[in-house]
């Protein structure tokens, strides 16, 4: 199995906490490329997306935005504290209907190690240049938003 992560990486999200800006957050502290599509206004559920991230406006429908940032990526994963719910079963269904490749981990059950592992082959085995990272928000996974940060400082480091 392939481990090794195709560089340059974009990561893009919608901006919302947890998980969308845990992705951000690595993206920013790593140096790379980051983007994608939030709320009109750049509404959060914690006020106004801070300017450091660079995400264009779009739709406050939520299914929308998620469309947009399924469509722009080379393909979606999705991190969450349990399975598929709402909004990120929604990115799934968006992710099959356009033929992308997705992959889920529950960070409550998949150890850190292993995470690390599987998201460098699956990015390898998917060529995967421009990458969505989606899933919970805090306010539904409290701690998401640091445990994605962590996770995507490992595998891109």
């Amino acid at each position: 199995m392939k481990t090794t992560t195709p560089t340059p990486i974009t990561i893009i999200s919608g901006g919302l906490t947890g998980a969308d800006r845990g992705g951000l957050d690595a993206a920013l502290e790593l140096g790379l490329p980051h983007g994608g599509t939030c709320p009109r206004g750049r509404k959060a559920d914690d006020g106004a997306l801070p300017p450091r991230y660079r995400l264009k406006e779009g739709s406050n429908d939520h299914s929308e935005r998620n469309e947009d940032n399924v469509r722009d990526a080379d393909g979606t994963l999705l991190l969450t504290f349990g399975r598929l719910t709402g909004g990120p079963r929604q990115t799934a269904e968006l992710a099959r209907k356009h033929g992308k490749p997705c992959l889920h981990l529950d960070l409550n059950i998949e150890p850190t190690d292993d995470a690390v592992r599987r998201v460098k082959a699956w990015l390898g085995e998917n060529k995967i240049r421009v990458l969505n990272v989606a899933g919970s928000r805090e306010s539904e996974s409290a701690g998401l938003q640091g445990a994605v940060k962590d996770l995507l400082l490992r595998v891109f480091r």
